[in-house]
């Protein structure tokens, strides 16, 4: 028998030092509102009033696109659910650098690509931005902290301001001056999102403003793998270990000082407006003392309209001292070296979009017919003093279908550029899911099919030191999907094959290159929850991915990541989930880096073999306040020379993860 006493004394230590008062009155359960208003098919129901007492909170959000409202995730079993770091990244070395996925997972969007992606998964974006119902006003906030003064601070408030009428703010800071030499990270982020309904429901109107500013240094690897066990004391901090650029005299790790000196730094700023105007009939119901009146839309007409902003930079104040690497890899573009090196690539883009949605059943808005226009102006100004401008033409076409039973759920769309620079791409889609049984689950099967103009960076000269090949073909990418959800076992199987031609890559620091023949990708998937006992889990993710044919894509073969953890309650209000991580792919010819244009790619020389990822972690709730503390990189422990965490795995040559990690987060929610 387990005695946990001991726990309880660690675990009161810990809440009288995080102030756990500052959290206030528990969420209940959030029951559905009757729908929700959405563009582009959504329902109109109006916001439900109800009778809340004053200790209770009703919040719920949905994206822009969809029509089904999700419920807040408090959960603690999973600290990736928190930051924007995910466990299936590969990163270089410092929260907040370059990163990539382990899964393969090609660029799958028609029409115009800048080709910047490196810092993706730490930027807001119009598709995941939620738009909320609340009863109260509604407040998030969180803080972690970590080792070599790594920190992240998140805001989130939302209220409605009438019952039709909300809005949400956001704010995220990412900083974290890293282990090694010029890897110093410096992300912010905001949002603002609000949207409208007349008191008739017929009249719709959803805002989006947010801003992203992605700062990440570059140093160009270690110059040896070979310092990370030296003997000489002086690399046991990490930071005097050589790298290939950036010299550290020049560098700091001061995390008030974000000034770029050498490396990337990414920003875009995007308006987005929506508004929709529904005809249709109205309707009521009648209960025992009330009657409910609502408003069904048969016919829709929507009008959407963005503005975009991006701006791509890199720059490297100490040129000259770093001339033998970029000569070395970057051809003649650096002849001669100066003292200030700064490609920018600058875009602006407008878009207008006209569509019409039919409801062919009033009483079920999740079922839709869309079809629309969307006209699309692109300006880019880049560091040589050269342009371009251009504008599309894109036709588009969607059916979807819930059916009211939620036994089926059926999508196709697809998009044609029909004028302008990119006729001729396209994208088709479609997805079917049913519910077998409540014993089995949901299996779901899906296609996509993309014929895309490789992106910009790779096509046509920037300002960015790209060396093109000529005469490139149009990509097309063929997915096949399936799923099979059974939520009885806490089980999911999956299953994706591409089937991919003239696919676009980078073959080393500058040079793009085209594969010539087509290949396969198979990837299937298994996650699972077993439960041991009563309070123990296990966690299993395995992923098993192989090529057919000769393709420029290097993977691990397995990628799997394993959690056992105990997990239950030690006070009446205290959530415990504590237990140990770890993570692990089989060897590979893992890509490699290019600074400069922030782009992996392609190798075939270097294979990287790791041990697995280990970390510890205690994860714990009382009222609002949740806490994440992890001891991570555990694996890193060795006595080649002497004790010391300094065995660390790479994620790609010359790029190290760091050594030990300790990070502490706290997540507090506030109704007011």
């Amino acid at each position: 028998m387990i005695k946990f006493l001991p726990l309880k004394i660690v675990f009161i230590l810990m809440l009288l030092s995080s102030n756990y008062a500052l959290a206030q009155v528990p969420i209940r359960g959030m029951p559905r509102f009757g729908g929700g208003r959405s563009g582009g098919g959504g329902d109109s129901l109006q916001f439900e009033k109800r009778d809340f007492k004053a200790d209770t909170i009703t919040v719920q959000y949905r994206y822009l696109d969809t029509a089904r409202y999700y419920l807040l995730d408090s959960s603690i079993s999973d600290f990736y659910r928190r930051i924007p770091l995910k466990p299936e990244y590969i990163y270089l070395g410092n929260n907040g650098n370059a990163i990539r996925n382990f899964l393969f997972s090609p660029i799958m969007k028609p029409g115009w690509d800048a080709g910047f992606h490196a810092f993706d998964p730490f930027a807001y974006t119009i598709a995941d931005t939620r738009f909320m119902n609340t009863t109260r006003p509604y407040t998030e906030l969180n803080y972690l902290i970590g080792s070599k003064a790594e920190q992240q601070i998140g805001i989130l408030h939302t209220q409605n301001i009438m019952p039709n009428w909300n809005f949400v703010g956001q704010f995220r800071l990412v900083n974290s001056p890293g282990s090694f030499n010029s890897q110093n990270t410096n992300h912010r982020s905001f949002r603002f999102n609000t949207d409208y309904q007349t008191n008739d429901q017929r009249y719709s109107v959803y805002l989006i403003i947010l801003n992203n500013s992605l700062q990440s240094s570059e140093n160009g690897g270690i110059t040896s793998d070979t310092f990370l066990v030296n003997q000489n004391p002086a690399y046991n901090d990490r930071f005097n270990i050589p790298t290939n650029i950036a010299d550290s005299v020049f560098t700091t790790r001061n995390f008030f000082n974000v000034a770029l000196r050498t490396g990337n730094k990414y920003s875009d700023t995007k308006i987005f407006l929506r508004q929709h105007y529904d005809f249709g009939i109205k309707d009521s119901i009648v209960t025992d003392s009330t009657v409910h009146r609502f408003f069904l839309p048969k016919l829709r007409l929507e009008y959407n309209f963005g503005f975009n902003k991006y701006q791509y930079k890199f720059l490297d104040v100490q040129g000259s001292l770093d001339s033998q690497f970029f000569q070395k890899n970057y051809d003649n573009y650096f002849t001669p070296i100066p003292d200030t090196i700064n490609f920018t690539d600058n875009w602006k883009e407008m878009t207008n979009d006209f569509s019409v949605i039919q409801f062919p059943d009033s009483r079920n808005p999740l079922q839709f017919i869309k079809v629309g226009v969307t006209l699309q102006n692109i300006r880019g100004n880049f560091a040589d003093g050269s342009s371009d401008k251009f504008s599309t033409m894109q036709l588009h076409g969607e059916y979807r279908n819930r059916t009211r039973n939620r036994k089926w759920d059926m999508l196709l769309n697809g998009s044609f550029f029909a004028g302008g620079r990119y006729t001729g791409d396209f994208e088709v889609a479609a997805r079917l899911k049913r519910m077998i049984s409540p014993k089995i689950g949901y299996i779901e099967l899906g296609f996509n099919n993309v014929n895309r103009t490789p992106s910009y960076l790779y096509e046509r000269q920037t300002g960015f030191p790209v060396q093109l090949a000529p005469g490139l073909n149009r990509e097309n990418i063929t997915k096949f999907s399936g799923i099979l959800e059974v939520p009885r076992l806490q089980m999911q199987l999956t299953g994706y094959y591409y089937l991919v031609s003239n696919y676009t890559y980078l073959e080393n620091f500058n040079d793009v290159k085209q594969a010539s023949s087509i290949f396969n990708f198979l990837r299937i998937g298994a996650n699972k929850v077993f439960r041991i006992g009563r309070s123990w889990r296990w966690y299993a993710d395995i992923y098993v991915q192989t090529k057919a044919g000769n393709a420029p894509v290097n993977l691990p073969l397995i990628f799997t990541r394993q959690r056992f953890a105990y997990e239950g309650k030690l006070f009446k209000n205290l959530n415990l989930s504590t237990g140990v991580d770890l993570r692990y792919n089989t060897p590979y010819k893992a890509d490699n880096y290019s600074p400069v244009l922030g782009q992996f790619f392609f190798q075939d020389q270097q294979s990287i073999s790791v041990r697995p990822d280990i970390a510890l972690y205690v994860n714990f709730k009382i009222m609002k306040l949740a806490t994440f503390a992890r001891l991570e990189n555990l694996n890193t422990l060795s006595f080649k020379y002497g004790f010391g965490f300094k065995d660390s795995n790479l994620a790609a040559d010359l790029y190290s993860y760091p050594g030990l990690v300790f990070r502490l987060g706290f997540f507090w929610d506030f109704v007011n």
